[in-house]
């Protein structure tokens, strides 16, 4: 069975970004029938916040993803720990005693002279005496994994084949000198464990794949894993520039406060980079059901912000005002019915938006138009109940009768005294809601 996980670290907030890799990867477990894992990347116990886990699980769960299970890493030491000692007696992972400043020097030499910065794995060759002497300094080694020279290559779901020679690669450092595993090491090891099948995530990890594979045999005793890769272009913004200096106002608690509709976000990262067309789509199952990794561009696709507003705005003219009732209760608008929702519901681009309607439909506005004399002619011609849809028409034909004024001239005043709008929805909707009294007292009030 496909099983896919999403890892954020609790160092900080969700944004687009990891909303989009969330996604991609819950996506494609719905379109297989697979699972989905939620796992928390917080080994570094020091930047880990619990305020940011706490968010992670409330952003997730306002996207709308379900996880069938999650773990944090820091739960798991005691594993990482046996697999640790196991590739330190294999050979794999070896103690080096450069300082940060030993390495950018070496790396520095390396640029100078138009060479790749590969590790030299002078640590590799460090005696029992000299690695004493450098531990008696009080140096305390970093640990990197020892790769093989040799060709690794995979067929990625979305840039096709990979190569990477091991040769041309430094040995990934798998655990820092202050002793807190890295990124790589964790990961593998979790994802075997959980038996992962799809690992889908951005293309800055292609080349940590490369090394990764070779880590996923070597802890895996050489048996055959059943991994298959995924790797997404990153989002642009609308110039064609890195978003990473603006993630953090991309957040998604932030996109909530702002009135961001979850299924906005989920419409517009799914469908973007592909060529289907980006849409407003109610459920996250249904946008699964055309989710298909391998029609993902290798352009990188530009995020729009006006974009995610439109889809906003489109969502609410799909939403059924059951799916929506509760929501317009508890921010204040508990006297809206359906037929209220209907009126108005395609002119908002967030719930906020309804504050002013909830004026005109049940409290107290100030018109905005100053032809007194055509409004005591419309307030005389006002047609006594009941009143439906076919009011407005009847009330404004009359009104025309009597004045001779048509489109604009007629019909705008009306809306300005009734509305305080120069637009909106059509009259015929509007009318009946704000009902007669409303109506009368707002044409004596001009």
């Amino acid at each position: 069975m496909v099983c896919v996980r999403f890892a954020p670290s609790p160092t900080g907030y969700l944004h687009i970004g990891n909303a989009r890799a969330a996604l991609i990867n819950y996506l494609y477990a719905l379109r297989c029938g697979g699972e989905f894992i939620l796992r928390i990347d917080d080994t570094d116990l020091e930047r880990s916040k619990p305020e940011c886990e706490e968010a992670i699980y409330r952003d997730i769960e306002w996207l709308g993803i379900k996880y069938s299970r999650s773990f944090r890493q820091s739960e798991r030491f005691d594993r990482y720990n046996q697999i640790r000692d196991e590739l330190i007696a294999s050979g794999r992972l070896y103690p080096c005693y450069e300082t940060p400043e030993d390495l950018d020097f070496k790396r520095k030499r390396l640029m100078a002279k138009g060479h790749s910065p590969i590790y030299d794995r002078a640590a590799l060759s460090l005696t029992d005496t000299e690695k004493a002497a450098f531990e008696a300094e009080g140096r305390t080694p970093h640990w990197r994994f020892k790769l093989d020279h040799e060709p690794i290559i995979w067929q990625d779901m979305v840039r096709g084949e990979v190569k990477f020679d091991g040769a041309q690669l430094s040995d990934p450092v798998l655990i820092r000198a202050d002793g807190v595993f890295l990124y790589s090491l964790c990961s593998v090891v979790d994802d075997i464990d959980y038996a992962i099948t799809h690992i889908i995530r951005g293309e800055d990890h292609v080349t940590n794949t490369a090394t990764q594979i070779q880590l996923f045999k070597a802890v895996n005793g050489e048996k055959d894993f059943p991994l298959t890769f995924a790797h997404t272009t990153l989002l642009m913004d609308e110039d064609g520039h890195g978003l990473s200096k603006r993630l953090g106002s991309l957040s998604l608690g932030q996109m909530r406060e702002y009135g961001i509709e979850p299924m906005a976000i989920a419409c517009l990262l799914a469908r973007l980079g592909t060529p289907l067309p980006v849409e407003p789509l109610p459920t996250l199952e249904e946008l699964a059901s055309s989710f298909d990794l391998s029609i993902f561009s290798r352009t990188p696709p530009r995020f729009s912000e006006k974009d995610l507003w439109s889809l906003n705005h489109k969502l609410y003219h799909l939403m059924p005002f059951e799916q929506v009732q509760q929501r317009l209760a508890a921010a204040g608008y508990s006297d809206f019915s359906e037929a209220h929702w209907r009126a108005v519901h395609d002119n908002i681009e967030k719930l906020e938006d309804l504050k002013p309607w909830q004026d005109i439909f049940f409290g107290k506005i100030k018109g905005t138009c100053a032809d007194t004399e055509f409004l005591k002619i419309a307030l005389d011609l006002l047609p006594s109940g009941p009143w439906d849809e076919t009011t407005w028409g009847a009330w404004a034909q009359s009104i025309k009768e009597a004045t001779a004024r048509k489109g604009k001239e007629l019909f705008m005043p009306l809306r300005q005294a009734l509305t305080a709008m120069d637009h909106g929805p059509e009259m015929k909707a509007l009318l009946p809601l704000i009902g007669i009294e409303k109506t009368k007292h707002r044409l004596c009030a001009m």
